[in-house]
C-alpha cells in the first residue's frame, strides 16, 4: 500500500455490490452514462479464455441499483470479447468489441461494432469495422471521441511482432491510420483520454520484457509521441482525469499473493501518489469508470467470491483525495 493512503480511510464510504453473475463467467465490463441512465457492457462466457460461447450483454439502470438486460450481442461460432462503450457525435451508444476464433492462439481476430438507437433502447446487430491497413490479427481495444472524431489504438500481431497504432474514425465503422506508437515490449490494451487543451494521453499495457505499463502523450495531429514507463504492470487499463493535474487509473495489480483490482491516483506523468484496493481476487480487473454526482462509479469483475462476477463500487471523490 502506498504510504499516506489506506483502505481504512475509505472503510465507511466504500459501497460494493455484486450486480451480475448469470453466466458461468461474467467479465470485462465497461460503463457509461447516456440520457440519464447507466449502461454496462460485459462479456458472458464459459471461462476467461476464448471459446465459442462468448457474447456481449448490455445492462441498463436508472439508479445504478436495479440492472436490466437490454441487448445480447453474439456471433455464431465466434468468441465476442471485451466490449468498450462510447457515445457518438450523433448521440448513439457505440459498442466496440473484438471477435475471434481461438485455437492455441488466435486464428481469426477483427473488430466489430454495434450502435444503439437514439433512446438507448435497442442495439443493432454486430457489423465488422474496416481498417485501412493490411489485415492482421487486429484488436481496437477502446474508443474515445474528441471534436467529433473517434480515436482508438489497434494492437496487432504482424510478422510475429506486436505493434500499436493510433486510428481515427468519423462514423465508428471505417478507421484510418494516424501513427504507430513507439512502444516495444508487446504493447496491447490501450485507453485514450484528452486534457482540456486537446492533448492526447494513452495508457498502454505491455506483456513482454519488463511488462511495465506505459503512459504516452501527443499533441494534435497526434503523430509525434513521448512515452513514460510506469512502475507497475497493467491489466485492463482504464483512466480518467480527476482534475487537471490528477489521473485516476483502474487496473489489475499483479502480486505474488495473487492479482487484485486497484485504483491509482497519479500525476500527469503516471507517478503513483495513492493506491486503493477494491474487494477482488483471482481472475479480476478490466474496470469501467464514470464520475457522477461527486462519486467515482467503478465497475469491475472479480472471482474472490468463487464465481467470476461483476461488481460495482461508488467512491466519493473527496475520499480519493484523503
Amino acid at each position: 500500500m502506498t504510504p499516506g493512503f489506506s483502505n481504512e480511510s475509505l472503510k465507511d464510504s466504500l459501497e460494493v455490490e455484486k450486480i451480475w453473475d448469470k453466466a458461468p463467467h461474467n467479465a470485462f465490463p465497461d460503463m457509461i452514462r447516456f440520457k440519464g441512465d447507466f449502461y454496462i457492457a460485459l462479456r458472458e462466457g464459459n471461462n476467461h479464455m476464448p471459446d465459442k460461447s462468448g457474447a456481449i450483454r448490455i445492462l441498463k439502470s436508472k439508479d445504478g441499483e436495479d440492472w436490466q438486460s437490454v441487448a445480447l450481442l453474439e456471433e455464431e461460432d465466434r468468441d465476442v470479447r471485451e466490449a468498450r462503450l462510447s457515445i457518438t457525435p450523433e448521440g448513439r451508444i457505440m459498442v466496440l468489441t473484438a471477435v475471434g476464433v481461438y485455437d492455441d492462439g488466435y486464428k481469426i481476430l477483427y473488430p466489430m461494432v454495434s450502435f444503439s438507437d437514439t433512446k438507448g433502447e435497442g442495439f443493432s446487430s454486430l457489423e465488422k469495422a474496416s481498417i485501412d491497413m493490411e489485415p492482421s490479427l487486429d484488436w481496437i481495444w477502446s474508443l474515445t471521441w474528441h471534436n467529433n472524431i473517434g480515436y482508438g489504438i489497434v494492437y496487432r500481431n504482424y510478422n510475429a511482432a506486436r505493434e500499436v497504432h493510433l486510428l481515427k474514425t468519423t462514423d465508428g465503422i471505417n478507421f484510418n491510420h494516424v501513427a504507430q506508437l513507439p512502444i516495444d515490449g508487446g504493447p496491447n490494451e490501450s485507453t485514450i483520454r484528452f486534457d482540456e487543451n486537446g492533448k492526447m494521453y494513452v495508457l498502454v499495457r505491455r506483456e513482454d520484457g519488463d511488462k511495465m505499463g506505459v503512459l504516452a502523450k501527443s499533441e494534435a495531429p497526434y503523430t509525434d509521441w513521448t512515452t513514460k514507463k510506469l512502475t507497475k504492470r497493467l491489466g485492463g487499463p482504464n483512466f480518467l482525469f480527476l482534475d487537471k493535474n490528477t489521473l485516476v487509473m483502474g487496473t489489475r495489480d499483479y502480486r505474488k499473493t495473487g492479482a487484485k483490482t486497484v485504483i491509482y491516483l497519479t500525476d500527469l506523468e503516471g507517478n503513483i501518489n495513492k493506491t486503493m484496493e477494491v474487494p477482488s481476487g483471482g481472475d479480476t480487473s478490466y474496470p469501467g469508470m464514470v464520475i457522477y454526482k461527486k462519486k467515482l462509479w467503478f465497475v469491475y469483475y472479480s472471482s474472490h467470491e468463487e464465481k467470476t462476477s461483476i461488481y460495482l463500487t461508488k467512491i466519493p471523490i473527496k475520499d480519493l483525495y484523503k
